[in-house]
């Protein structure tokens, strides 16, 4: 049987490849990551660290944005931040480049910057993501039209 029903969640192995809860991804996603706290971000940034701002076109318009983030959409993060690629954004850098993560709340973000690890970028996120951000009274401007 592939799956076992436990407590209403499913768990088991489909085409042989265990099934993880989202919970279970992010743990392992942030286990890998040496987070950072919104306050400490300038300070990378003014390190050479680069500041990826992957939120959707409606959280940007609404919430603002952040000056000197470079905003790359999640849907095309990894073809992106990827050097190789023919679809590489210059901004983002050469693999020693280190790229920190911005999202919402910091869930989408840690799951993004672990698969960029597995390209061989030095990412992570930022900790609560653009809500902490804006809370800790850095830099927010409104977004261009």
């Amino acid at each position: 049987m592939p799956f076992e029903a436990a407590a209403g969640r499913c768990q088991g192995v489909v085409d042989n490849v265990s099934v993880a809860r989202v919970d279970q991804l992010l743990a392992e996603a942030r286990a890998q990551l040496n987070r950072v706290e919104p306050r400490d971000t300038p300070a990378l940034l003014a390190d050479g660290a680069v500041l990826v701002d992957i939120r959707s076109d409606a959280q940007r318009a609404s919430d603002g944005v952040i000056p000197d983030a470079v905003y790359v959409p999640r849907n095309v993060l990894e073809w992106r931040a990827d050097p190789e690629s023919d679809d590489a954004e210059p901004a983002l850098g050469d693999h020693h480049t280190r790229l920190v993560l911005i999202c919402n709340e910091g869930y989408q973000s840690s799951l993004a910057a672990a698969t960029l690890r597995r390209l061989g970028r030095d990412a992570t996120d930022v900790v609560g993501g653009f809500l902490a951000w804006r809370e800790s009274g850095l830099p927010v401007a409104t977004a261009p039209e």
